[in-house]
């Protein structure tokens, strides 16, 4: 297949993109560099740099066989200060995309949702039938786009996969897991072990939690590739799928810095603070109908191998 992967110099682009050419694809990337960098996009791929809503610049690409959208704007506390700034990069040019993926015929598309689409009454492990109500912008941008995909399904125009992620880790030596700005917890506790950060703030320490500490389910990037790559392939006998990613099990804040300190053998200087506006207490996935439907299997994501693995690839980066 010829696929277009936007956002491909990002953590999970970038990876998704290795595997899709180690399993014989042909690779067509785009990214703009807003939140990644230039050196992260895979070598072996045809890369054009720019933003997937340029309509131009798609209909360019020629023909494609599926496309797989990951380029968005994430960080869900900043969308709470800037809502604009993520309607309009993650719906109005996702809307772009589409239009122009349409009007070409193109069979499969696999969107990068987010389980942050869900709503903050839960009841763990989060289903796929749990009501959604996102807490913030980013969630709801999110959610945007995923009622479009789901008409567009219905309607019989292009058949899609709506994967919501839970929360990506891990690492490899070619793609380390890096934003700019960096606001995702193990990449800052990591910084933190190897002195590249003074200290680490904890974000809320009163949540209905054991030790009142956001929980959070942490799936490897590497699963989280294979799972598109499945993904692509039920879309030929399937033409609308919502699926959660994640492992089904939940770490807390404390126990993340916990585990960040065993792997490394690094103490961590850790200053307690306010809750974020928009976090959620816990967020932990139901998988099965992830395995069910694509034969998804977690290789990767026990939690001191994502540590590991994490902690390798930022040393080497």
């Amino acid at each position: 297949m010829r696929v277009l992967v936007t956002g491909v110099a990002g953590f999970i682009g970038s990876n998704t993109a290795e595997l899709l050419l180690e399993a014989g694809h042909e690779v067509v990337g785009i990214d703009n560099h807003s939140s990644s960098l230039p050196d992260n996009v895979p070598a072996g791929i045809e890369f054009h740099e720019g933003r997937s809503g340029d309509q131009d610049l798609i209909r360019s690409l020629g023909d494609l066989d599926a496309c797989i959208h990951f380029a968005a704007h994430i960080e869900a506390g900043e969308s709470m200060h800037v809502p604009e700034k993520f309607f309009r990069n993650n719906v109005a040019e996702s809307l772009q995309l589409l239009e122009v993926l349409v009007e070409q015929h193109v069979a499969k598309f696999v969107f990068s949702s987010t389980a942050t689409v869900y709503g903050p009454e839960v009841t763990l492990p989060i289903d796929e039938t749990h009501h959604v109500e996102p807490q913030n912008p980013y969630g709801q941008s999110k959610y945007m786009v995923e009622q479009a995909l789901d008409w567009l399904a219905r309607q019989g125009r292009i058949n899609v996969a709506r994967l919501r992620y839970f929360n990506a880790a891990g690492g490899t030596l070619s793609h380390p897991e890096l934003h700019t700005p960096e606001t995702h917890l193990i990449p800052i506790l990591l910084a933190a072990a190897a002195g590249d950060r003074e200290f680490v703030s904890l974000y809320g320490t009163d949540y209905d939690t054991p030790d009142g500490t956001c929980i959070r389910d942490y799936v490897h990037v590497k699963d989280l590739a294979a799972a598109h790559i499945l993904a692509l392939d039920v879309l030929n006998r399937e033409s609308n799928l919502v699926l959660n990613l994640g492992t089904g099990t939940g770490y807390s804040n404390l126990q993340m810095i916990e585990a960040v300190e065993r792997v490394t053998g690094q103490t961590l200087d850790v200053r307690r603070t306010d809750r974020r506006p928009g976090d959620l207490a816990a967020s932990v996935a139901c998988n099965d109908k992830a395995k069910a439907v694509l034969g998804w299997e977690l290789r990767y994501s026990d939690l001191d191998t994502l540590i590991s693995d994490a902690w390798a690839s930022y040393r080497t980066h």
